[in-house]
């Protein structure tokens, strides 16, 4: 059987000859300035990894498709597109899609389209919607180099220069869970968060240290990937309750690592509320369906989407449309796994 070969990307291109995939997109859009020398280097890097530009979707792109292009980028590291017992993606996707029907479009979810498993009819799209992007997203650096529209939900933390992205609150609603916690009696709280560096992570955990610092407390920080899911989480609760001075309550920004954090610790011996708390940043059925159901934070994807479609289509149309009201930061769901 024959082996295939992997379609290389903009990002190849970019790596071999020792530029930005912006770089690489104006040596073939012909937009932008690039120096004639950096041009051929771009071109003899395309020419000797078999890299063509793909004129077909720019062509279309030139044209309205009606369609709009959007990326879940944290299912990019777990191990499945369907994470068991993750019902966020799902219902950000659904709320989108209806919401792009009724303002005439459809939608195309999709995986990074700088990477080789993304269908090339995706740069075909009127616009992307992008969720929780990485620091240094390689896709908003081409998009912007491209000129196309887009909005992302948080935003990239490396990047100032642009304002097409939504504010979730991030530190807003940590400071509310941890809140909570205080309210609730805990004196020791820990946070579980994930290894995407996106403004999720890092702004939790920036808000989070910064509540420790105010209180005189030493930071109890784990680390965890968001694909080790339940192990991940009783990884984590062994790393912090073999230590001399455990916390009694823990934060964790996924569902899946709550979920684990509560059964290792009940494994322990520990009462969950009694002798710890636990909240998790992202409500799923881990959360609603565990003994006791776990206190979480329901980040309202449906609204959310909606809110980040109509102001992606109303650039995209040049109209101002009504933005449905409410908050972006999600709200905090009490249940038995606090006081």
């Amino acid at each position: 059987m024959t082996e295939k070969r992997s379609r290389p990307t903009i990002a190849d291109v970019a790596r071999h000859a020792g530029v930005s995939t912006t770089t690489v997109s104006h040596t073939f859009s012909g937009k932008g300035v690039v120096a004639s020398a950096t041009r051929e280097r771009v071109r003899s890097a395309a020419k000797s990894l078999g890299y063509r530009p793909d004129v077909v979707a720019r062509s279309l792109r030139s044209n309205r498709l009606g369609v709009i292009a959007l990326v879940l980028r944290p299912l990019e590291t777990l191990d499945s597109s369907l994470p068991e017992g993750v019902d966020y993606f799902l219902r950000f996707a659904g709320s989108a899609a209806l919401a792009a029907m009724d303002f005439g479009y459809g939608l195309m979810l999709v995986s990074d389209p700088t990477r080789d498993e993304s269908p090339a009819a995706a740069l075909a799209c009127d616009g992307f919607l992008i969720t929780e992007p990485v620091t240094n997203d390689p896709l908003i650096e081409m998009l912007l180099g491209e000129g196309v529209p887009f909005l992302s939900v948080g935003k990239d933390p490396a990047r100032a220069e642009y304002d097409a992205w939504l504010d979730t609150d991030t530190e807003l609603m940590t400071d509310r869970v941890l809140r909570h916690l205080e309210d609730a009696g805990a004196t020791r709280v820990a946070l579980v968060a994930g290894t995407d560096p996106n403004s999720w992570n890092l702004g939790a955990e920036a808000a989070y240290r910064a509540w420790a610092a105010n209180r005189a407390q030493d930071a109890l920080v784990t680390i965890r990937p968001e694909t080790t899911g339940e192990a991940g989480g009783r990884e984590a609760a062994d790393e912090l309750f073999d230590r001399n001075d455990p916390p009694d309550a823990v934060y964790c920004l996924t569902g899946r690592h709550a979920a684990g954090v509560l059964a290792r610790v009940r494994e322990r011996g520990l009462d969950v509320p009694g002798h710890v708390q636990i909240v998790g940043g992202s409500d799923s059925e881990h959360t609603r369906s565990a003994v006791p159901p776990i206190t979480s934070v329901d980040l309202q994807p449906e609204h959310l989407a909606r809110v980040a479609v109509t102001l992606l289509v109303n650039r995209l149309d040049n109209l101002d449309r009504p933005v449905s009201p409410g908050h972006l930061h999600g709200r905090l769901v009490v249940r038995g796994s606090t006081r």
